[in-house]
């Protein structure tokens, strides 16, 4: 796909053209590409599991994650509110020596490991499915595609696609390193597995690794490896149902544009129906196959059923 460097709005506006999948699976879908991961594709990713070791993908969720406020956006908070030493002074009013413990945690929904939902972006005033967005999204939530809908779902064949460990120098990408579709298939190729139609992919840049070496500094929305807007083509041929990194924002900052924000979430997300994931911690993952040399797995990664949330906190599950 080409891409102009200067002009921002009609490049998004061509992919957004080419890469369309409104009306694919009719005027009421919720589900965008999710609708590519049938039954057939988790029985697919159901046989893969072989030595029956499991991997969570999920970073904490604790005040020492990497959120600065951006849009209000924070870090979670954390309360109890009972405790043991509550118990053992015998304020619970619990009969017969009972004690116990309760608390309650204050977050944004997408400030860890998270799922963007389908009402997350819009593009010119349009939600995914060409609905009109304030229709879809008002201050009572997402009224018509809340990730809700999603929770049954994602659970099948998961591929990592690790462009860290290929491409880039010790296992990590430079920040604003943009991953092109040749480096896609480069990696795919190196790992000896193929990616199509109702795959979960997860990419690994090696951000994560670094911040976690050095310190969070602007993970969270600073420059950061990632897919390259070129790439659009490639996520709407491959018909995959979703796509997952270890970086704040999925696609490559800064953006590839003299003045963009997110162009590829634009395309992709409004106008593809694609399920997008960030923040996952792949590390773990990323050395168990580089061990076993098995790169695809059974990967579980529902979001919570937050009614009309554009977000969701998920702790994804790998199984090999």
């Amino acid at each position: 796909m080409r891409l102009d460097r200067n002009d921002p709005e009609g490049s998004i506006a061509r992919a957004a053209k080419a890469y369309s999948n409104w009306g694919r699976w009719g005027a009421d879908d919720v589900l965008g590409t999710l609708n590519f991961l049938d039954e057939a594709k988790r029985r697919e990713g159901a046989a893969l599991v072989r030595r029956g070791v499991s991997l969570s993908l999920s970073q904490r969720f604790d005040m020492n994650g990497p959120q600065k406020g951006w849009r209000r956006r924070t870090n979670p908070v954390h309360t109890m509110l009972d405790t043991g030493t509550d118990a053992a002074a015998g304020h619970q009013g619990f009969p017969h020596g009972l004690g116990g413990a309760d608390d309650v945690i204050t977050m944004p929904l997408q400030c860890s490991t998270q799922w963007d939902g389908l009402g997350h972006i819009f593009d010119h005033g349009r939600a995914w499915n060409g609905r009109p967005a304030d229709k879809v999204v008002t201050s009572d939530g997402d009224l018509v595609t809340g990730i809700e809908h999603m929770a049954p779902h994602v659970a099948g064949r998961g591929v990592l696609l690790d462009v860290g460990r290929v491409i880039g120098t010790d296992g990590e990408l430079a920040d604003g390193f943009a991953i092109t579709e040749e480096h896609l298939i480069t990696t795919a190729e190196a790992h000896g597995v193929t990616v199509g139609r109702g795959d979960i992919v997860l990419v690994r840049t090696g951000q994560l690794t670094r911040v976690r070496r050095d310190g969070w500094g602007e993970y969270a929305g600073g420059p950061a490896p990632g897919l390259s807007f070129t790439t659009a083509g490639w996520l709407h041929g491959t018909e995959l149902a979703a796509l997952a990194t270890d970086t704040w924002g999925f696609e490559v900052r800064p953006n590839e544009f003299a003045h963009a924000f997110q162009p590829l979430h634009q395309v992709a997300i409004p106008n593809m129906g694609l399920l997008i994931g960030e923040m996952w911690d792949l590390d773990a993952l990323a050395a168990d196959c580089a061990a076993d040399g098995v790169y695809d797995f059974w990967l579980t990664a529902a979001p919570l059923p937050i009614t009309g949330a554009v977000g969701s906190p998920v702790n994804p599950i790998a199984v090999k």
